[in-house]
């Protein structure tokens, strides 16, 4: 286990807000980068992404860096203009 893990899984045995923010700011994160990952092997640039969005550079940086609150609407659009289909799961 990594020094950050330990570091990680100790401040949140010991800490319950620290637990709770961690793990919903983690999960919203890793939303974020598996948008941002798709849209880079599919070759399309920031750029490219929001004219098929009909939006800005800006708003598609703010999903992939701050995906908190996105929409389910949004993502199906994201994924449509990547040439992708969304897919959910619960677990």
């Amino acid at each position: 286990m990594s020094d950050l893990k330990k570091y990680v899984n100790e401040r949140k045995a010991r800490d319950a807000e620290f637990a709770k923010d961690f793990d919903s700011g983690y999960e919203q994160f890793k939303i974020g980068v598996m948008l941002k990952q798709a849209r880079i092997e599919a070759g399309i640039t920031q750029e490219e992404l929001a004219r098929r969005l009909n939006t800005k550079k800006t708003a598609v940086s703010r999903i992939e860096n701050h995906a908190e609150d996105i929409k389910l609407s949004t993502l199906e659009k994201f994924a449509e203009a990547i040439g992708k289909r969304l897919m959910l799961k619960i677990a």
